[in-house]
């Protein structure tokens, strides 16, 4: 007995249809795994032109060393309140205060596309703030449109409770953009400050 098979001549039509529905079942069940790797890599990378919370605590725990704990919890609870940054500024800053206040700083502005800038700071304040620190310091700027948009004044409220080193973060803001200034420090600084931090192109001694 033998059995005959017959293919019609609409069958390698029918065919390739068939190939083209299991390639398109394919790819979609591809993009459906590959998906939520590419957003966690988006959020590992940062998106376009910002920072991404790992980003920032890998470079903050190389630029702080030993004093960078608790580094992962202030940056992510900036992050989500403000978002991924689009640069920040790696640096070193000396202020002192009795009641009234003085800070200067410098450090250099990382940006995803502009390039990297030499920064500097300073800033007088008011308040109920005595002592003294030097603290190398981070400082995460959210929503800054041009690298010329650094160079201004940014007003703030600035708390203070380390001794002999520690941890302390702020945030100050001008219009859109906000600065948030992490510091890890040495010293003996206590208590809380109205004022304002002003970035320059050159170093300065005027505060103001």
């Amino acid at each position: 007995m033998s059995l005959a098979i017959t293919l019609s001549s609409r069958a390698p039509h029918a065919w390739r249809r068939l190939q083209g529905s299991l390639i398109a079942c394919l790819i979609a069940a591809a993009l459906t795994l590959v998906s939520p790797l590419l957003v966690h890599a988006q959020q590992q990378q940062g998106s376009g032109n910002t920072f991404s919370s790992q980003e920032l605590v890998d470079s903050g725990h190389v630029f702080f060393g030993n004093m960078a704990r608790g580094m992962a919890d202030v940056v992510e609870s900036l992050t989500a309140q403000y978002g991924q940054p689009n640069g920040y500024i790696l640096g070193e800053e000396a202020s002192a205060a009795f009641f009234g206040g003085l800070r200067y700083g410098e450090g250099v502005l990382y940006t995803r596309n502009a390039g990297n800038h030499r920064v500097y700071w300073q800033g007088p304040s008011i308040g109920f703030d005595m002592g003294g620190d030097g603290t190398r310091t981070m400082i995460l700027v959210y929503n800054l449109p041009s690298v010329d948009t650094m160079y201004q004044r940014f007003p703030g409220v600035s708390g203070s409770a380390f001794l002999v080193g520690g941890l302390s973060a702020s945030a100050n803001q001008s219009a859109q953009v906000v600065v948030a200034p992490i510091r890890a420090g040495i010293g003996a600084r206590l208590g809380i400050n109205v004022g304002y931090l002003k970035f320059t192109r050159q170093p300065t001694w005027n505060p103001f």
